[in-house]
């Protein structure tokens, strides 16, 4: 058993009893428990067998130290066991559904029966749902509308989940004695914000085929065969994600890696110019209709080629014009990790994050990274402890003093700052004047209508002391939509006031996504890529959203923050002369 297995049945208990109306306390252990263990370093079973106990990590007692150990052992335990005698798994997809809380999908489950999604739409086009006490006309109608969300998201995984999976994955096929090729396909390689499934693809002699396909299934992960053939087997791990595994010879590979990247839409437009040129275009190869001779198969570049392009990456392969982009041989020079120079969004211990100032600044410094921005919440958000003007000020001395321990990475100091309800600020002016750079995000008052909420917005952007507009959506994937807001307005609020805007890493968000990432480019915005760490290892979500900044075809002059630190500097005192009267 691994560390993600024991969060998905400490996630599921957790949510069960929040349905069930269970003790807080105990919610927020198991809460706090997967927090930790999202974060920590090493294998848990490894941690016990070096002599370690579990009551020695802070937050996890006795109950829950002897759940863990129990799911480790057995991959359950008797306490998930129990809750699942009480309520079907499926409930849980109900708390997909934007606006419906624990209280609520308990009472759909009480008083109608509802257990998974497909019953609850059925309740709402009856017209039951609005007859339960506290629900009403209004409410059914935001639950169906949420329900598309749902829909979208049930059954699929976060990027940064099914990235775990595969690497695992990846590694232990690859050890099979005689691999020359073991690569992933599908959405995980076109890095989409979620995965449904996970496609690999294996390339060999015809004697490697079998001992890979043993390999797959005897993965310590497999909790069920689905399938097992000579070149194709199909299993699903624990924790529901299903894995196809394929096997190829060397010279398909590329055809077959290409095919099976996708996306649908691309893959027809790429048969359909195959056609154009009398080829036939297929998992095996590219092959000419008039003698069936393969032209091509072995590399994507070939096969690329065989169609008059240059190689596509597959961010891009979404047929939303790659493929002339591609005809012109003008694919950009997409944003790389490696180009990130700075981070402008972390929080420490002073609100909710689990590191001080130092250990943040020594792990971005570890990383590579020239400048980091600690920005921790102001006082509005109090369940993350914000800070007041006093504090803030506090904090802004702490990170001066930090500064003075590091040479190879700047400290700027910064704050979070709510947007209220009215587009004002959650602290007054002259403490937002002493930082270095402010980062607005809504945190509350979710449901605004999109006037309202892109006035709040834009009115908050327009202030001389805000560099950039945190979250913008305010979307959590498999969470909830987002708020209504106008993001055409935003983005030209955004370049109006030179405020950045920002691609959040953190995997539950991505927000900017890929689309508006591309619509923000065209209009010139500038995009800052920040991580929302609230943990050292939270730093390594940047490759997430260099993912999400590739999909959205940025290269790194796209983005602020890619620009070493005296001219990241000179960028931003230009901002702050052009918005405050008087210069900085």
């Amino acid at each position: 058993m691994h560390n993600a297995d024991v969060i998905r049945v400490l996630a599921e208990m957790a949510d069960l009893l929040d349905i069930e109306g269970g003790n807080p306390f105990r919610i927020r252990a198991f809460r706090n428990a997967i927090e930790l263990l999202e974060n920590f370093p090493v294998d848990l079973g490894q941690y016990l067998k070096e002599g370690h106990v579990l009551e020695e990590l802070q937050g996890i007692g006795k109950g829950l130290a002897r759940d863990i150990r129990e799911i480790l052992e057995t991959g359950d335990c008797g306490a998930h066991r129990e809750l699942l005698k009480k309520y079907p798994a499926s409930l849980l997809s109900l708390l997909l559904v934007p606006g419906l809380g624990p209280k609520k999908v308990r009472k759909l489950f009480d008083e109608l029966g509802v257990e998974s999604l497909d019953p609850l739409e059925e309740a709402c086009r009856s017209h039951k749902v609005r007859a339960l006490a506290g629900f009403g006309a209004v409410t059914e109608e935001k639950i169906l509308k949420g329900l598309l969300h749902a829909k979208t998201t049930a059954g699929r995984f976060l990027l940064s989940e099914a990235d775990d999976v595969a690497r695992a994955l990846v590694s232990h096929l690859r050890k099979v004695k005689g691999a020359e090729r073991i690569e992933t396909a599908g959405s995980l390689r076109r890095r989409k914000e979620t995965v449904g499934d996970i496609d690999v693809l294996a390339a060999g002699g015809a004697a490697l085929a079998p001992r890979v396909m043993d390999a797959l299934v005897r993965y310590p992960r497999v909790e069920e065969v689905l399938a097992r053939g000579d070149t194709k087997s199909s299993v699903r791990l624990r924790g529901g994600m299903q894995v196809d595994l394929r096997f190829l010879k060397p010279s398909e590979f590329g055809a077959a890696w290409q095919y099976f990247t996708g996306s649908k839409e691309h893959n027809v437009a790429l048969r359909q110019r195959a056609k154009q040129r009398g080829l036939k275009l297929s998992e095996y190869g590219i092959f000419r209709d008039r003698d069936e001779k393969r032209v091509a198969g072995a590399t994507e570049e070939e096969v690329y080629e065989a169609l008059d392009l240059v190689w596509i990456p597959p961010e891009f392969r979404e047929n939303r014009g790659e493929i002339l982009e591609a005809e012109k041989g003008k694919i950009p020079a997409l944003v790389e990790l490696a180009d990130l120079r700075g981070d402008l969004h972390t929080h420490t211990v002073e609100t909710d994050g689990s590191a001080t100032i130092e250990e943040m600044a020594e792990a971005a410094q570890k990383r590579g990274l020239e400048y980091l921005a600690i920005t921790d919440h102001s006082k509005a958000v109090t369940v993350a402890r914000g800070m007041d003007e006093r504090r803030l000020l506090r904090q802004i001395e702490a990170v001066r003093r930090a500064q003075e321990k590091f040479e190879k990475i700047r400290l700027l100091a910064g704050v979070e700052v709510d947007i209220l309800k009215d587009g004002s600020l959650d602290l007054r002016d002259d403490a937002l004047a002493r930082c270095d750079f402010v980062v607005a995000s809504v945190h509350f008052a979710l449901s605004m209508g999109e006037s309202e909420m892109t006035k709040r917005i834009v009115k908050a952007m327009r202030s001389p002391h805000v560099d950039a507009l945190g979250h913008p959506t305010g979307r959590l994937i498999k969470g909830r939509g987002g708020y209504a807001v106008n993001l055409r307005a935003l983005i030209e609020a955004a370049v109006e006031t030179e405020t950045f805007l920002e691609l959040n890493a953190y995997p539950m968000r991505l927000d900017l996504g890929d689309a508006a990432l591309r619509e923000a480019k065209a209009a010139g915005a500038g995009v800052v890529l920040s991580t929302d760490s609230h943990d050292t290892s939270d730093l390594e979500n940047a490759r997430y959203g260099v993912d999400t900044a590739r999909r959205g075809w940025l290269t790194k002059h796209d983005i602020v923050n890619t620009l070493a630190w005296r001219d990241f500097c000179k960028a931003l005192g230009a901002r702050k002369k052009k918005s405050t009267p008087g210069g900085m």
